[in-house]
């Protein structure tokens, strides 16, 4: 649990790339939102990835892992909280491979659960694999290819708010120990209560804290193409991570697929401003 008393610097990696496409489409969001302020505040470092890019998706896309996994563990090295800036949920495999060893909890947040596989996907898209992936059920000898990436225990992943699933997906995640606190449960208990309870079942004090924006209700904010209506509120996303900061250490955080050409009225990079404040709020060494 961090204690509010010495706050780490935030270090924001950008990562702009969209299926292995730099500066295109969920790509450009990074670099709208530093452009537009999220970065201003005080004790906020940025850099970005930029790898030489293959002819192929999945070449380019682990190249910019393994460099994720460096940036991220050489903030954590330098006492940084690292808050990942990315344009696909894939990144989380480089963010947990540059964490250092040990135990960690996944709160995942997103409208999809990134839960299919190369054997279930009907679009092929990898960042509908993205949780699949990171907790071992696919891309294994390609995860394995980063330094320092461990699947993560299914029974230390919380999924939040997820709504539009493939019907195989459905049944793996159905299947799994993943805790999943879908919309009905957050209407009818609040998002702080549900999220309370399946904090009590997650061991690790360490947290990966990953936010698709296209969790939010998509009159909360237009987010990208695949933004939909039966989301959370931005004031229940800010509360969340205000829940699992006093009940658990944020390690690090990401902020994925945002879409400027989707945002017209500017509600999602407000949203997006919001959110940054508030994870540089929590951002703090526990003394102990």
């Amino acid at each position: 649990m961090r204690t509010g008393t010495n706050f780490l610097p935030t270090h924001i990696v950008q990562v702009p790339y969209d299926s292995g496409h730099k500066d295109v489409r969920m790509g450009n969001g990074p670099g709208h939102l530093v452009a537009h302020g999220v970065a201003s505040l005080e004790a906020v470092s940025v850099e970005r990835v930029e790898v030489e890019e293959l002819p192929f998706e999945l070449g380019t896309t682990f190249r910019v892992l393994r460099s994720l996994s460096e940036k991220v563990n050489t903030a954590t090295q330098n006492n940084c909280l690292p808050l990942v800036l990315a344009g696909g949920c894939i990144s989380c495999l480089g963010t947990l491979s540059g964490l250092s060893a040990g135990p960690i909890a996944v709160i995942w947040l997103d409208a999809h659960a990134d839960f299919n596989t190369p054997e279930t996907s009907v679009s092929g898209f990898i960042d509908g694999m993205a949780l699949a992936a990171a907790t071992g059920r696919c891309w294994r000898n390609l995860t394995s290819s980063i330094d320092g990436f461990r699947p993560v225990s299914e029974k230390n992943v919380i999924l939040i708010g997820a709504r539009d699933l493939d019907p195989d997906e459905r049944g793996l995640l159905e299947r799994s120990e993943i805790s999943w606190i879908d919309m009905p449960m957050i209407r009818d208990r609040g998002v702080g209560e549900a999220l309370r309870t399946a904090l009590r079942n997650v061991e690790p004090e360490r947290v990966y804290l990953h936010i698709d924006l296209d969790v939010l209700d998509r009159g909360e904010a237009s987010v990208n193409e695949f933004s939909s209506t039966g989301g959370l509120t931005v004031a229940e996303l800010l509360q969340t991570v205000r829940v699992i900061s006093e009940a658990k250490s944020i390690v690090a955080a990401a902020i994925t697929a945002y879409d400027p050409s989707y945002d017209r009225d500017g509600k999602a990079l407000r949203a997006a401003g919001e959110l940054v404040k508030e994870l540089h709020a929590v951002g703090c060494i526990d003394a102990a």
